[in-house]
This record gives C-alpha cells, structure tokens and sequence, in this order.
C-alpha cells in the first residue's frame, strides 16, 4: 500500500528556491549571459538615443520610443533584441535543472531529506525565474538611467507604468523559455540533448514557424476574397496561427504597450483606421485591456509546459 504524504507538498520550497536563486547570481554562466544581455541590448540603445535627443516635442512618449525605436545604423530595436534574447538566457539557466541533479547523483539526496518533488522543480523554477527578473530589471534600469542622462528630460507617470508592464511581460515571455528548458531537462538526462532540444524549439518558432503559418493560412484560406468581411477572417486566422509562437506573443504585448496609439492587434476595422490617423493615444488602462488576451498566452502557456514538466518528473526514478 503506498504511504500517504505527511504535511504539505511544498515543504522545503523556501530553501531550494534560495539556493537555486543563491547559486544562479554566483554563478560564471550567470555573469557570460548578463554580459552577453548587456552588450546586445546596448547598441540599439545608444542608437536610438542619439537619434532621440533631436525630439522636442514633450508628448512624443520619447522614453517608450527608447525601447521600440529602429534606427538605420543597427536596424534592430531593443525590444526585438530582447525577443531574441530572452529565450537564450532563459535556456541558458533551465536546460540542467534536473538533470544535473541525476547526473551528479544527487537527486536522491535531496530528495531523502523532507522535501517533496513538488517543492524541488517549483522552487527550481521559481529561483531560475527570479534571476530572469532581476537581470531584466537591471538591464531595464540601465536603459532608464541612460535616457536620464542624454535626454535630460524625467520620464512621465504614464511612461513608467507602460515601462513597468513591459518589464513583466518580458518576464512572463521568459518564464515560458525557462519552462520549456527544464521540461527537456526532466525528459532527457543529457544536459547537451536538452540543451539542443529547447534551442531547437526556440528556432522553430523563431525561424520556420512564420514560414509554416504562411503555408497554412495559403491552404486553409478560400480561393476567392469577396468582401471586407472575408479578408479580415483571413487575417484573424493568420494571427491566430502566428500567435501560436510565444514571440508573436510578446512581440503583439509589446506593441500595445510601448506604442500608445495602437489601437487594435488585429484587423483594423474602418473606426479604428479614423482613430489611428487621428494620432490619439490609447489609455493605458485600454492598453492593458487590449494585450490582455497576449499576457494570457503566455502565461497559460508557461503553467502547461511546466505542469507537463511536473507530471512527468513525479513519475522519474530515482537511483542513488
């Protein structure tokens, strides 16, 4: 008759996620990705920077234009840099989560002393999100300071909250890359297959998925366009397949919020085109509103792949 657990399942969670947390900041591969974050976000930046400091309008949003602004010396904006790089730092700090643990023999260890599963892979995955959010908090008050100083100008109330709910959907995009890499770390024992397996993912939906979408919607879509009606269902359903990768997520989440006079992330009817030549700016309670269903996304998506990750942890075995 198998034993009934005794006490919570999450007992033990509070240490393992120091210790993960502890040991990701202390680390040499923690140091190579903030170098590596910092030094790829940083050209955009400055770029965009230069070319922002001849702006005099006070309305122009001219701190969110810091982040989406592409300029023709890197033609790249830094939060496009950050759809590429988010998912490799985050990779880079899941894809021997567990493994290594079997691979050292550890495991077993760990597990002997009162710590449930439960607690081992969420508090790994709490303590790989929380150095996610502390590196893209640092790199997000890098940028701050630097616009600080070469605008000359302090960024407004509404320009900080629109700032500040970028930085938490960057984490939450994150948080689906670190789930999806400590899934492969549970499946394999090899820390190179599951590091190559979770990069493979990553360039799937970064490289070929935009291709596939596009073949798809070429074979599912009718033969003939007939009205407004039947072209904007062609784009609805070509949005839909594209929003299958969590970077058109993040890229959609980004736009909505970081450009105030977006208006709508899909088909733009007749009403929303008036509105948009207009120039008025969208609330940003309305922003919110309108990537909500994105923020959703990648949020339910992260909670699958980790669940998936957990089911299929519970039922490893565990040798000494």
């Amino acid at each position: 008759m198998p034993r009934s657990r005794e006490g919570s399942p999450f007992t033990g969670l509070g240490p393992v996620f120091m210790k993960e947390f502890a040991d990701h900041l202390s680390s040499a591969r923690m140091m190579v990705l903030m170098l590596f974050v910092i030094v790829f976000g940083a050209f955009p930046v400055a770029t965009s920077l230069q070319t922002l400091r001849t702006v005099v309008d006070p309305n122009s949003f001219i701190f969110l234009r810091i982040f989406t602004l592409e300029s023709e010396q890197v033609g790249i904006s830094f939060t496009a840099a950050l759809n590429f790089i988010i998912p490799l730092m985050a990779i880079g700090l899941g894809f021997d989560a567990v493994n290594s643990e079997f691979n050292r023999r550890t495991l077993s260890r760990v597990l002997s002393q009162p710590i449930y599963r439960d607690a081992l892979l969420l508090g790994k995955f709490l303590g790989g999100l929380a150095t996610l959010a502390v590196a893209l908090v640092a790199l997000w008050l890098i940028v701050l300071g630097a616009g600080l100083l070469l605008l000359g100008v302090p960024p407004r109330g509404v320009e900080v909250a629109r700032g500040l709910s970028f930085l938490v959907v960057a984490i939450a995009y994150g948080g689906v890359w670190l789930a999806i890499a400590m899934l492969f770390s549970v499946i394999f024992r090899s820390t190179a297959t599951s590091a190559l397996c979770a990069l493979g993912v990553w360039l799937f939906f970064f490289i070929l998925w935009p291709q596939l979408a596009g073949a798809l919607l070429i074979s599912l879509a009718p033969s003939e366009i007939r009205s407004i009606d039947d072209y904007a269902a062609v784009q609805s359903m070509g949005l839909g397949l594209m929003r299958l990768s969590p970077g058109t997520l993040f890229s959609e989440a980004v736009l909505g919020l970081l450009s105030p006079e977006t208006r709508t992330l899909g088909p733009m009817l007749p009403s929303q085109m008036r509105g948009a030549i207009m120039g008025a700016p969208l609330p940003f309670d309305q922003s919110v509103l309108l990537i909500w269903p994105q923020v959703t996304g990648l949020v339910a998506g992260m909670i699958v792949v980790f669940a998936a990750a957990y089911v299929i942890f519970q039922r490893e075995e565990v040798r000494a």
